[in-house]
């Protein structure tokens, strides 16, 4: 939902501050608006490593915390903590684990919206008799009314760049009836301006885009603290062994750095055969074999809360920030409710445990999970 409702008076307001510029933005918008805001900020889980830096999770660092609350003394409204630690290691960095043990490359951050950063946290705050959740996130809620009845509907932010509608696919309308997305017809250039308008002590912050509970740039590191790895051979798709693989966890398809083979190549990650422990790869950037032309998608949740009629055309998002295809989504009629995705256009580097997210035009309908090609 955005835009004003001033006209209630003292609607109360849970803001998930960061510490970052679109957190600090949107709370001072809201207490301009007459909203009761109450700042929160949110301790997640951190690995606990030799350096004190390395340790932090850069969502929740000690400079994020002084950041938000030196927001909050600016603006005038309350900065509390929650500590997530626990749910969040279980919810997101053991499931990031579990998923890559199994072959598969899942979006921490998806899940994390869900079950932690958005959906534990609209769960407090009912409990603490707060109206509404607001975020900084860049993507459009609106209010319908249907046959009497209010749906809540997602679209695309208004700034491409920064639109978020990819990982926000999982929320029902029992959730969304409690968000706050007042960034959705922003840009981020406009957001920046009015940090400085507003005189925020983070208007020239800069952003953080890593997974946050990694300290590293490459997520490789960290696999490498948590699981077990097996060598095994590199072949190209006709069974010549042409090198060795450092275990097949640390490659995703369609992969070309870190596939370092003796100094021949460019090779591209084309399978990984987890029976023979195995990595195919190919040696040209557009081969047929990194391309897939339908995929099985399960986990599946649809924003208005209701299934629509099969064959259903739309478009579809297998990455964040990857081009909309057209496709044609059919019922499996199995017992997994997996739903059967054909594109228009065949994909390249498809990858299973990522979300696939459906549009109609800019309206965001719903997702899933990859789980196979």
């Amino acid at each position: 939902m955005e835009g004003s409702l001033n006209k209630y008076k003292k609607i109360r307001v849970l803001m998930a501050m960061s510490g970052g510029v679109d957190s600090s933005v949107v709370a001072k918008l809201l207490v301009d608006q007459g909203y009761e805001v109450v700042g929160i900020f949110l301790h997640f889980w951190k690995e606990n490593l030799k350096s004190e830096e390395n340790s932090e999770n850069k969502c929740c660092s000690i400079e994020a915390l002084m950041d938000a609350r030196r927001v909050c003394e600016k603006i005038g409204i309350p900065l509390y903590t929650l500590n997530f630690s626990k749910i969040f290691k279980k919810q997101v960095v053991d499931n990031f684990l579990d998923e890559y043990k199994k072959g598969r490359t899942p979006n921490p951050c998806v899940r994390c919206n869900k079950l932690v950063k958005i959906g534990f946290l609209i769960e407090q705050a009912k409990k603490m008799g707060f109206n509404f959740v607001a975020t900084g996130h860049y993507i459009k809620s609106k209010v319908k009314s249907q046959k009497s009845k209010v749906k809540y509907k997602l679209y695309k932010a208004k700034d491409e760049n920064k639109d978020q509608s990819y990982f926000l696919w999982t929320f029902n309308q029992d959730e969304l009836k409690y968000l706050l997305f007042p960034l959705g017809n922003y840009t981020k250039p406009q957001v920046r301006q009015s940090a400085k308008k507003f005189e925020l002590p983070v208007a020239e912050k800069k952003e953080s885009q890593e997974i946050c509970f990694i300290s590293e740039k490459s997520h490789n590191e960290f696999l490498k603290r948590h699981l077990k790895f097996k060598i095994g051979k590199i072949k190209t798709l006709d069974n010549k062994i042409i090198g060795e693989h450092n275990g097949l966890p640390l490659y995703t398809i369609g992969q070309r750095k870190g596939v370092e083979i003796g100094g021949i190549g460019p090779f591209y990650v084309a399978k990984k055969d987890y029976k023979t422990n195995t990595l195919y790869v190919v040696n040209d950037n557009n081969d047929p074999a990194l391309f897939s032309d339908q995929l099985i998608v399960n986990n599946i949740n649809w924003i208005s809360g209701q299934t629509p009629k099969f064959p259903f055309h739309c478009q579809a998002v297998i990455r964040y920030h990857h081009p909309a295809v057209e496709c044609v989504i059919s019922n499996l009629k199995n017992k997994e409710n997996n739903l059967l995705v054909k594109f228009a256009q065949p994909q390249r580097a498809v990858t299973s445990g990522q979300s696939i997210v459906f549009y109609n035009n800019n309206e965001m309908l719903g997702g899933g999970v990859i789980f196979s090609l």
